[in-house]
């Protein structure tokens, strides 16, 4: 009898997560010891009923690499140790379902479980292989902010995606002589931020790790603009905020996703370059989801498939509460309490921050 492997995808979409489960499934089928199925919508497919699963096989995963999205669907909410119940009032509250899933794994004759996803979905991991269940990470984010990985496959062609954007905004910025401030996500970590900026050519970079000084950013436009000629691109990350200032921010409303909804500093950027005296013709872009959509850059479909048969490996050689991780140039597998324990932030010696001051970006420090 084969052993079967569970392959569920969990957060936030992210360019490459196809190309993780044809990797997976590719190679479980050389072996004739394994079969895999997928639970549609993370860990929901498992605890809802009835039971949501698919069969994963090398037809079902034909020439998915290429397309953006899962194929199994995801989700925020929720979750086995918070799962959202409507009452009667029609207030909600959390139950922990996460033992009657582990035993409807073992009912269903779940060998392995790979979860593919980002730092919450890691943490959600840890607990369940504490609870006994043989589970393995792939991380995934197009925010590129777990530490225990060189890269996360979608954050280059997150950048890409960014990069095409300043591109574009260029040319209709010079031809409006105008300022225009461009918002990209991710959220504390502001790797996207500082990569298309560089890449872009872009004037003025604001990243969550170098509060800004609105006076300073207003005297580098101005220093930009003779008699009323010139444009600037402002490549601004979502979590940015200004020297003894707060991240822009609200509380989410999604019953069972209760992370802060970042957004908005473009229009407050605006806003308070306008209060600061800055006269120039200003316009807002926020890129928004466009960043996680779409079909993934070559970069992103090999890590990913590179990512998808490492976790095969490690569910066959017996190999649980591990994530697999690119340290380059090898894949490689940390504990999950290793990869949960610190947030990847953008080091302001590092040689990304060094490059762009020694181009003349301005951080707005």
């Amino acid at each position: 009898m084969k052993k079967r492997a569970l392959v569920l995808t969990g957060g936030g979409d992210c360019p490459g997560l196809n190309a993780v489960i044809r990797g997976i499934v590719k190679r479980a089928a050389q072996t004739e010891d394994w079969e895999v199925i997928g639970s549609i919508q993370s860990f929901d497919g498992i605890l809802n009923e009835p039971t949501e699963i698919v069969e994963l096989d090398e037809k079902a995963v034909s020439g998915i690499h290429f397309q953006g999205g899962t194929i199994l669907g995801t989700t925020t909410k929720g979750g086995p140790f918070a799962w959202p119940i409507k009452e009667n009032d029609g207030s909600w509250s959390f139950v922990d379902r996460s033992d009657e899933m582990i035993r409807k794994l073992k009912y269903l004759g779940i060998d392995a479980v790979i979860s593919i996803g980002g730092d919450g979905s890691q943490r959600i991991s840890q607990k369940l292989f504490e609870k006994g269940l043989n589970i393995i990470g792939v991380p995934k984010t197009i925010d590129n902010d777990l530490s225990s990985t060189d890269y996360t496959f979608g954050f280059q062609t997150a950048v890409q995606i960014a990069t095409e954007a300043v591109d574009k905004l260029v040319t209709t910025a010079a031809s409006h002589n105008r300022v225009i401030i461009l918002e990209v996500m991710g959220r504390d970590a502001g790797w996207i931020a500082l990569h298309s900026a560089i890449a872009g050519g872009a004037e003025v970079c604001l990243i969550p790790e170098v509060p800004y000084d609105i006076n300073i950013i207003s005297k580098v436009i101005k220093k930009r603009f003779k008699n009323g000629k010139g444009h600037v691109i402002i490549v601004v990350s979502e979590g940015a905020r200004p020297k003894d200032g707060t991240v822009l921010s609200a509380e989410s409303d999604e019953i069972g996703n209760e992370n802060l909804k970042l957004g908005g500093i473009a229009n407050k950027l605006l806003k308070d370059l306008k209060a600061a005296g800055c006269d120039a013709d200003m316009r807002e872009t926020v890129l928004g989801h466009l960043q996680r959509g779409g079909v993934p850059i070559a970069f992103d479909r090999i890590l990913a498939t590179e990512f998808g048969v490492k976790a095969m490996e490690l569910a066959i050689d017996g190999t649980f509460g591990e994530m697999v991780a690119y340290h380059h140039p090898r894949i490689v597998s940390v504990p999950f309490l290793e990869a949960i324990s610190k947030y990847n932030i953008i080091k302001t010696d590092s040689s990304l921050v060094h490059t762009a001051r020694g181009i003349g970006m301005c951080l707005g420090d």
